[in-house]
């Protein structure tokens, strides 16, 4: 018997909608740009959401239903406009500085 667990299935179900969410939004907020400011972008859009870990994202999935899946979708595009707002802010700040 193994005495190390494999951990490297599980992540937060939302990571891979934020990451979308962030990419399609990159145009609308111009002074955000480069990788760093999008991945802080996720960070703080993620750190908006309640956390959800999965190994499997159809196993989620199933549970919801259809109103909960448009709450979700919701609530990552809210929280996703609000980290490019916060960022957004931070780099004007630092540009007046």
């Amino acid at each position: 018997m193994s005495t190390v667990a494999d951990f490297a299935s599980i992540r937060n179900h939302h990571e891979q909608a934020v990451f979308e969410a962030v990419l399609a939004q990159r145009n609308v907020y111009p002074a955000v740009t480069g990788d760093e400011l999008l991945a802080d972008v996720a960070c703080v859009a993620l750190n908006r959401l309640p956390a959800r870990y999965i190994r499997h994202s159809v196993d989620f999935l199933f549970y919801l239903t259809e109103r909960e899946r448009g709450e979700l979708e919701k609530a990552v595009q809210a929280a996703v406009k609000h980290a490019f707002e916060f960022v957004q802010a931070r780099v004007a700040m630092r540009a007046r500085g």
